[in-house]
């Protein structure tokens, strides 16, 4: 991702003329772990010719140290310090598709942040497909629990009312290809001329 880390996008076009559309601000892919934020982000700029950026590696990236790490050292106060911080700058700094940590959209500073500079889009999915993608990975400091299907259903319960206050809503389940995600996605993103123009 090095090489889009610091992309902007022209003051008229963030997509190329064959592309599903002009984009007008950028689209911030909320949801839990495991909805298929950075995945369905990353195929959805590459389909709108946009730069791709996630908010959990740009933090990485200043800090030199990963997300376990920082939670370790300095807890999740200051990791949500710095990714508001990151999402503020990242709002402004290029007009494309920004995924954001599952705990980035539980912040109300954030959500109003997201939701006058860019769009928020909430990736649904259900708690089961959530942890038949999570289950393997070792990298998810908040499910380093004793029990971390608990674990993940607490937050799952917790945050989908938050989720719920996004601007659209895009369903990711088992069944539906990634591209058939970003296809979703377009479909929402249609109803949001203020978001996305369509080209001629």
């Amino acid at each position: 991702m090095s090489e889009i880390e610091h992309s902007t996008a022209s003051d008229d076009t963030t997509a190329p003329g064959n592309g599903p559309g002009r984009l007008k601000k950028t689209i911030v892919m909320v949801g839990m772990m495991g909805a298929g934020k950075t995945a369905v982000g990353r195929a959805l700029a590459t389909r709108l010719g946009a730069p791709f950026l996630d908010s959990d590696h740009e933090i990485e990236t200043a800090a030199n140290m990963t997300i376990p790490e920082i939670f370790a050292r300095d807890g999740e106060a200051f990791f949500r310090k710095k990714e508001s911080q990151v999402i503020a700058r990242l709002l402004v700094d290029a007009r494309g598709v920004l995924s954001t940590g599952g705990g980035a959209f539980l912040s109300e500073a954030n959500r109003a942040m997201i939701s006058q500079k860019g769009v928020s889009v909430w990736l649904n999915a259900g708690l089961d497909v959530l942890w038949n993608r999570v289950r393997h990975r070792d990298h998810r400091p908040l499910l380093k629990t004793e029990d971390p299907y608990a674990t993940l259903k607490a937050l799952y319960d917790a945050r989908v009312p938050f989720y719920a206050e996004a601007d659209l809503m895009v369903r990711s389940d088992a069944q539906t290809s990634v591209e058939g995600v970003v296809d979703r996605v377009l479909a929402a993103l249609a109803t949001r001329p203020d978001v996305l123009e369509p080209t001629e």
